[in-house]
């Protein structure tokens, strides 16, 4: 590996604060405060995107001023602008789930606006929630400047009723509601302490996915993933981070040079090892798209064969983000990788050194919580790329997260153009024990903002139904989905593709050890169908809207649903 030692040129930010023609520029600098000395060091940009809305973020704060005492300390000028996060569980169930794929998308543009449009020489993007981390990483690639993550960490868990919980256990409560399990007194109780305080959700959900993915990429500090929120390691961590980008900086180390093929492969081979959220089949290739690196489902499929299936972290397990901390987190699983050639150890990191360098005498502490290569939880990866005449360019299932007797399973479809729809019939109790729940018209365009099926996937868990019945979707899942629940069926319904030509009680058949996907009905039948399709008037949107536009410009979920 050749590390970038060749000195920088003049800075960026010297275009806004150098010359007799830049004195304008410098006092608006003044009236903030600034003086001189601080306008003739490099300028960090420090991209908080900390609100009261989202618990992921509402302690970012102190991340944030230990983050621009380390840039200050290390001889950078530390500039804090805001970025928005949504919650996707805040969000869930409701209109508000067709934002936060979106959010993605312009959580990335904001950050370029203020960046190209104040001359920024680098950047530290504080980040920590399932869009925000993406988008960060996105812009990072695009704008090509030193930049570093620092996630915000995990939630701790908590207990209720003698057991261990998080956010996940929760939604699964409200089914045993509905079934006489649980009292709707016991249900008040368990959700004043479900979420005890701040952090990502303490489960395998896309932020915590992405987080770990972001470190297995080499863009942030060994262990930015997985120190909990309210650890003062975590604190020591983003002073560090401030650090590390005046290193980055002064090295010309640029994130292109992080973010390469063999750094996605290693990414990929962590998401599998890992048993990851879908979305990152989502993510992922959108990230490296902006570093000109196409990545096609066909290569997590490849990834998938040969890394085996590590640690199952709630919901599809038992264990916890704090447990997988505890057990050795991200370093020792990639060194245990590493020690078994199934990851490229020579990438370069936001350390100025290499994955092997960061990585090196990290061990499994734990190997209930991270198993070993040799015995695995199963050995082929916790994600599946699905194909066949009802998903023609591909659909993703978290295999690691089915349960064994529904790895293989057909039956009847249930039919419903929304999930509003397909709630009510799940919890009206008219799905059975055999059913395949299809929800389409959900996918990117067809949403738009392709939905989050969380919560007829817990409910169909709470009902009681997690293991004879399976859901189909052009939407996406929440990393706290588990169960048969195959998303991203593509070409999506509002394409007209053969999800949308499906009828009530067509028998789909899953087979997600052989990767398939069929309708069994006869292609003549389909085609007829096709003549008489029509798009039904619940995918209609107010013209000129956010989400109109949207609609026009985002590409297919499998390149990433990124806008064309």
């Amino acid at each position: 590996m050749t590390h970038h030692n060749q000195s920088r040129g003049p800075l960026r930010s010297s275009m806004i604060t150098q010359g007799i023609d830049r004195a304008t520029h410098r006092s608006l600098f003044y009236a903030m405060g600034h003086c001189r000395e601080e306008l003739d060091k490099p300028l960090v940009a420090i991209v908080n995107s900390f609100n009261e809305v989202v618990p992921g973020h509402i302690h970012l704060q102190a991340l944030c001023q230990a983050i621009k005492l380390g840039v200050a300390e290390a001889g950078g000028t530390p500039l804090e602008f805001p970025s928005i996060a949504v919650c996707d569980g805040i969000a869930t169930g409701h209109q508000g789930m067709k934002m936060p794929m979106l959010s993605r998308e312009m959580i990335a543009d904001q950050i370029e606006l203020m960046v190209v449009a104040h001359g920024f020489d680098a950047m530290v993007l504080l980040t920590n929630c399932d869009k925000v981390t993406p988008g960060m990483l996105m812009v990072a690639g695009r704008l090509n400047i030193p930049a570093i993550l620092v996630s915000g960490g995990p939630m701790d868990n908590t207990s209720f009723q003698g057991q261990r919980v998080c956010y996940t256990d929760l939604i699964e409560a409200e089914g045993k509601v509905i079934r006489g399990e649980m009292s709707e007194a016991e249900l008040t109780e368990f959700e004043h302490v479900a979420c005890p305080g701040c952090g990502s959700c303490a489960m395998m959900g896309t932020a915590n996915s992405m987080n770990m993915l972001t470190e297995a990429l080499g863009m942030t500090l060994p262990d930015g993933a997985l120190i909990p929120a309210t650890y003062g390691a975590r604190i020591a961590l983003a002073r560090r981070a401030g650090k590390a980008i005046m290193e980055l900086h002064n090295r010309n180390i640029l994130p292109r040079d992080i973010m390469t093929l063999k750094a996605f492969e290693n990414a990929m081979a962590v998401d599998m090892a890992i048993g990851g959220s879908t979305n990152t089949c989502l993510h992922l290739p959108a990230i490296a798209r902006e570093v000109g690196i196409p990545l096609e489902m066909d290569k997590f499929t490849e990834v998938a064969e040969k890394t085996p299936h590590l640690t199952l972290l709630k919901p599809a397990g038992k264990f916890f983000t704090m447990d997988m901390y505890n057990a050795g987190g991200i370093p020792a699983l990639m060194n245990e990788l590493a020690h078994f050639k199934l990851i490229h150890p020579d990438c370069l990191t936001a350390t100025g050194k290499t994955v092997g360098e960061n990585v090196a005498g990290r061990k499994i502490l734990d190997d209930q919580v991270i198993h070993r290569v040799e015995t695995p939880i199963s050995p082929k990866g916790g994600l599946a790329i699905l194909r066949g005449n009802l998903a023609p360019e591909g659909a993703v299932v978290k295999s690691a997260a089915v349960a064994s007797e529904m790895l293989v399973h057909g039956g009847p479809a249930r039919v419903f153009d929304r999930e509003e729809e397909a709630l009510e019939a799940i919890f009206g109790g008219s799905i059975k024990p055999g059913d395949v729940v299809v929800i389409r018209y959900e996918g990117p365009k067809g949403g738009p903002g392709m939905r989050e099926q969380l919560m007829p996937t817990s409910a169909i868990i709470g009902m009681g139904l997690g293991k004879t019945v399976a859901l189909v979707t052009d939407g996406r899942f929440s990393g706290a989905t588990q169960g048969a629940c195959i998303g991203h069926v593509s070409p999506e319904a509002y394409l007209g593709g053969p999800i949308a030509l499906i009828a009530e009680g067509d028998r789909i058949e899953i087979d997600i050890p052989a990767r398939t996907l069929t309708l069994a009905v006869d292609p003549q039948v389909l085609e007829e169908r096709r003549k008489h399709w029509t798009l039904p008037e619940s995918t209609n949107i107010p013209k000129g809207s956010l989400l109109e536009r949207y609609r026009r410009m985002v590409g297919s979920a499998m390149k990433g649903a990124v806008l064309e």
